[in-house]
């Protein structure tokens, strides 16, 4: 039977239904917002899953017919996830992980389809409710309903789920996911903001959470399935207590070590001789047991350990930094490059300079997605950085990610496109990893750019921040270890500058986080950040005054965008004459606005002066110098520009009379003259006498010998470079003057920052 119930949200319709779709699934749901609409379907295994984790996946598919489009490439069908797409993924998969019962293993299957985008309305926070809604409604048990909104800041007013152009006025872009009491995701990037704003911006949100999750209650009044039974596999107590008894003390004895390979080998040793005195203890069909209660033993020290004394296992306290070490400019070729290491994390990043043909163009369903980036951070985490063995299989979700986390905390503090117009790639490769990788690519893109010369506002640091909490005792945790992150209810991350965050992702194990323990958290935070930040101001306070000399040069010139077809000439011959010439690379937008790049300053200088050449405009008064294009009965044309010509008429050609032109000046000498008149129509106006000083009075009626002339620059019988003077004599003085060339396809085209 098909349900449905209608609500203004923002201002604007939204929707949920369910029964119409997928009636086959365990639980669908469709959820339309405006006329932005997802389709959830989700699925579980009637069998218990022997995996020792909690096998759930979440696929999100953006469809290309949701904006009626038609997939590019050979297939023509949709392929395989693109970032935006994982992203949101992600997104929803961190907030539905923890609200699945302890102890259920079936597996679930989550998918979602963007089935029509409105080009005004993000699907993702309709993703997360048509999931929530399908797996409430379902037979998977799931806890209770939950809900996301995107919150963001215009002219000092927040707003809740933004339009896409409203998002390009706002200076916080935050999403946040939560029950109907407390909060289990956040994630989002800002321009500087105060700790105090992204409170308020987490309490606006819980709000319009809040309205969400009436609506699906109300809706699921009307009717939803009976939960599955299903059976969390019990300890015997037996078993518990002999294991704890046997490995408890060992495992706090090996886990307090400040080396992680060391700690990780104790605590494996302990185990795996546990193990082995007591399967020869206890009965074989309790074996399987063993290993879970060594976990619980581990999981329960270490919290323990924290909450009771105040000490984490690597000795420090719990608002203590890690040791940090900074290396920058290591590597000579790299335009930009530093090796930061914190604790046992450590992260080689390099940036690149390109120009903008180097951008990269942005695909999306959504307008106001598609785009071009003008920086790109990557961010690469191979097996040995945690001493592991393991398959290489692509860019994981979690390297995009941890990725796009970084590149937002670096995005708003860089200059834009106009002011400093160079397309910027960093590469962060984690070496090492024990905590925070993505935190430290933070503190190394900031450190590489600065060393790359790129003039930013500010140094931005990062650091991860963990909460082991046990009824209301609790302990927030600064720069957290891969093991405190692991065990531990929380890992929030948190990087910014020292007038405010720019970048904050967060995500919990327990079902909810109280607005009051964030603010703390944060506060906690920004103490550590400003730490960090000192420490990287000793090493490099500014970005360097000057680029390494592998690094391109950028200048921009203006040009009358009436003279682009002549740069560019027939077909672009004229550009890419230039380029071939000088080896400097030319863009060209419609504005007139050229951008000219080389690495080294001479070709890049001559190419400025070849472009001036073609496209300059001629002034009154000046002096040039050319060749002759062509000789008439009434005067000489003459090209003082490439493509530009005007004319010498004869009685300009030298002072007193001159019977033909040819006795002055033939076709192809080289003259110099001056530019007396430009008339209302652009004809062009010169003069070879006017460089000549005029005789006495006594020789007036004399002929006077005609100004200097260069011998011809074409050989005999050569045809000159333009056919100008095929009109020969009969043409009439109206019809003649300059040219430009034609005008053709475009070099390339400025724009912002792409995803700034």
């Amino acid at each position: 039977m098909m349900h449905r119930i209608e609500r203004t949200f923002a201002g604007r319709p939204l929707i949920i239904e369910t029964g119409r779709m997928a009636k086959q699934a365990a639980g669908s749901a469709l959820v339309r917002f405006g006329d932005t609409m997802v389709l959830a379907a989700v699925t579980v295994s009637p069998k218990r899953s022997t995996l020792p984790f909690f096998p759930l996946t979440v696929e999100y598919k953006e469809k290309t017919y949701a904006a009626g489009k038609i997939p590019g490439g050979f297939l023509k069908r949709e392929g395989r996830p693109h970032d935006d797409e994982i992203l949101s993924c992600r997104i929803i998969d961190r907030s539905i992980r923890p609200l699945f019962p302890e102890g259920f293993q079936n597996e679930v299957q989550v998918f979602l389809y963007v089935i029509s985008a409105d080009q005004e309305n993000d699907a993702d926070m309709l993703g997360l409710m048509a999931a929530s809604f399908a797996l409430n409604a379902s037979k998977i048990p799931f806890l209770a309903p939950i809900a996301s909104v995107r919150v963001g800041r215009v002219q000092g007013n927040w707003v809740l789920n933004p339009t896409f152009q409203q998002l390009e006025y706002s200076d916080l872009e935050l999403v946040v996911a939560g029950s109907q009491d407390s909060i289990v995701m956040v994630e989002g990037g800002a321009l500087e903001i105060s700790e105090d704003d992204v409170v308020e911006a987490i309490g606006i949100a819980q709000g319009g959470i809040r309205e969400l999750i009436a609506m699906q209650e109300e809706l699921l009044g009307k009717g939803r399935e009976e939960k599955m039974t299903w059976n969390k596999t019990e300890t015997p107590d037996a078993v518990v207590k002999r294991v704890t008894k046997e490995a408890e003390k060992k495992i706090v004895a090996a886990i307090n070590q400040k080396d992680k390979q060391t700690r990780v080998q104790a605590v494996e040793a302990v185990k795996d001789a546990v193990k082995e005195t007591l399967k020869a203890e206890l009965p074989e069909d309790q074996h399987s047991f063993i290993g879970a209660v060594l976990g619980d033993i581990e999981y329960r020290v270490l919290r323990d350990q924290v909450l009771d004394t105040g000490l984490r296992v690597d000795g420090r306290k719990p608002t203590e930094v890690r040791a940090i070490s900074i290396d920058t400019g290591l590597l000579p070729r790299a335009h930009g490059s530093a090796l930061f290491t914190r604790g046992q994390t450590q992260a080689l990043v390099a940036a690149t300079l390109g120009t903008a043909s180097d951008a990269q163009r942005v695909d999306s369903i959504d307008v106001a997605k598609e785009t071009t980036k003008s920086f790109m951070l990557h961010y690469n985490f191979p097996p040995f950085s945690t001493g592991e063995v393991r398959p290489m299989r692509g860019t994981s979700r979690r390297e995009i990610g941890h990725g796009n986390l970084a590149e937002r905390a670096l995005m708003g503090v860089l200059p834009a496109f106009d002011e400093f117009p160079y397309t910027i790639r960093i590469v962060s490769d984690v070496l090492e990893s024990n905590g925070s990788s993505s935190m430290a690519s933070v503190c190394g893109g900031s450190l590489s750019l600065f060393d790359a010369g790129v003039p930013m506002k500010g140094a931005v640091a990062g650091v991860a921040m963990g909460l082991i909490k046990e009824g209301k005792k609790y302990a927030i945790l600064t720069d957290i270890l891969g093991t405190e992150d692991h065990l531990g209810d929380m890992d929030f991350k948190v990087a910014g500058t020292k007038n405010g965050i720019t970048s904050i992702q967060m995500d919990i194990k327990i079902q909810g986080l109280e607005i009051s323990l964030m603010q703390e958290a944060l506060a906690q935070a920004k103490l550590g950040r400003l730490h960090i930040l000192g420490e990287m101001d000793k090493v490099m306070a500014e970005p360097k005054s000057e680029m390494s000399p592998w690094a391109p040069r950028i200048i921009t010139v203006q040009i009358n965008p009436e003279k682009i077809g002549e740069l560019i000439g027939p077909k672009g011959k004229n550009i890419r004459g230039i380029q071939d010439e000088t080896g400097a690379e030319l863009t060209v937008d419609d504005s007139g606005l050229v951008t000219i790049s080389a690495v080294g300053s001479e070709s890049m200088e001559r190419a400025r002066q070849m472009v001036q050449a073609i496209t300059a405009e001629p002034i009154v008064g000046e002096t040039y110098e050319g060749p002759v294009k062509s000789t008439t009965a009434f005067g000489a044309f003459v090209e003082i520009m490439p493509g530009t010509e005007g004319l010498v008429h004869i009685s300009e050609l030298q002072w007193g009379r001159t019977e033909k032109t040819e006795d002055v000046v033939k076709k192809g000498d080289r003259v110099k003259v001056k530019l007396i008149e430009r008339d209302e129509r652009g004809r062009l106006r010169l003069s070879m006498k006017a460089l000549v000083p005029k005789p006495g009075a006594d020789e007036a009626g004399a002929g006077t010998a005609a100004p200097a002339v260069e011998s011809s620059s074409y050989a005999e019988g050569d045809t000159a470079p333009d056919a100008s003077s095929a009109d020969g004599e009969s043409a009439p003085r109206e019809d003649r003057g300059g040219r430009g060339g034609s005008r053709g396809g475009r070099g390339g085209g400025g724009r912002g920052r792409g995803d700034r």
